[in-house]
């Protein structure tokens, strides 16, 4: 297959050579782990570009080179001799080094990871990509633990949060909340990155947290309750953005979309398991009304309104407890 030609998915795969699910899937990891394939957004598994290897340096140029005292592959004469070529590719090999910065590394990983999911990321993968030997990374980077730290911190910094925050708890933990949903969604792979027990040290990102329990200051919540209610907007909006990366890797390896596996799950057999009234109830009603939207934005929108409840009704309570029991509380949860 050329460059850029799309790779069959997993279904095709297992419908075309008659292998099990599991076994095409192994197949198609295989290929990514190795960088024969990448993921395409809105394309799929292509093939990649084979990386460019330095061009071989003839062996009487070699042998000049030594008779001539100087380095193997380095032909006497200057840029008019056969030897330039291969010294000229070192020179450019050492050019990408001298080039190369923390940034620039950072960059392509999140490039890499952007495309193909954490699973193509590797210092090795960023190297190639960069033109550059794996060692030299290291000069910049310690390993890979701290390289994702410092994606993680990158991809909160490019979409910052607004200067002052909105008017009003609420507005104030909805904006941080929506805004950490909109970066895991153009970084599918982000949320699964991120720890609430063991948090890295991503200075862009703990700003989320410091502005969610500011907008909570004065309310009458104590610092520990300003601080959980703040981490779990953040674990609730990340737990459900792991989503992202999953449905992203199941549209890669089945070649169909969240709404075409519906369609295709939606078929006789499905009809006859949920229309069952005695054993599911429930279902059989909500397949005979109207239909629901269960997206990931829905029901991000929706579990982020039913959070914010929750905190105006501890704000609430704690107010009623400071007051004696005389605040009237009409829509305050809003204010």
């Amino acid at each position: 297959m050329k460059p850029g030609a799309r790779v069959p998915s997993t279904r095709r795969i297992t419908q075309e050579w008659g292998v099990a699910m599991a076994t095409a899937t192994k197949v198609l990891n295989r290929l990514r782990e190795e960088g024969l394939v990448r993921a395409v957004p809105g394309v799929g598994t292509v093939v990649t570009a084979p990386v460019a290897a330095a061009p071989a340096v003839p062996a009487e140029v070699r042998e000049a080179g030594r008779a001539s005292g100087g380095p193997a592959g380095v032909a006497p004469g200057g840029a008019g001799g056969s030897g330039a070529s291969g010294a000229s590719v070192a020179r450019r090999a050492r050019g990408g080094e001298r080039d190369l910065t923390r940034e620039r590394v950072v960059a392509m990983a999140v490039r890499v990871a952007d495309t193909e999911g954490l699973t193509a990321l590797s210092m090795r993968r960023v190297a190639t990509e960069l033109g550059v030997a794996t060692m030299s990374l290291y000069r910049h980077v310690p390993g890979k633990d701290e390289l994702l730290r410092l994606m993680l911190d990158t991809v909160f910094g490019e979409q910052p949060l607004p200067d002052s925050s909105a008017p009003g708890w609420r507005a104030g933990l909805e904006e941080v909340a929506r805004l950490q949903w909109r970066i895991y969604r153009r970084h599918p792979w982000l949320a699964s990155t991120m720890s609430f027990t063991r948090p890295v040290l991503a200075p862009d990102a703990a700003l989320h947290t410091e502005r969610s329990m500011a907008a909570l200051a004065g309310l009458g919540l104590s610092g520990e309750e300003m601080a959980q209610a703040s981490v779990s907007l953040a674990a609730f909006t990340c737990g459900l953005a792991v989503h992202f990366e999953r449905e992203a890797q199941a549209e890669q390896d089945s070649g169909m979309s969240a709404d075409e596996w519906m369609d295709r799950l939606a078929g006789e057999d499905h009809d006859r398991l949920m229309s069952d009234p005695e054993r599911f109830p429930m279902f059989d009603a909500l397949n005979r009304g109207p239909e629901i939207d269960m997206s990931l934005d829905a029901l991000f929108a929706f579990g982020l309104a039913r959070m914010l409840d929750g905190v105006a009704a501890l704000i609430e309570a704690r107010r009623a407890g400071s007051d004696g029991g005389n605040e009237t509380g009409g829509g305050s949860g809003n204010k």
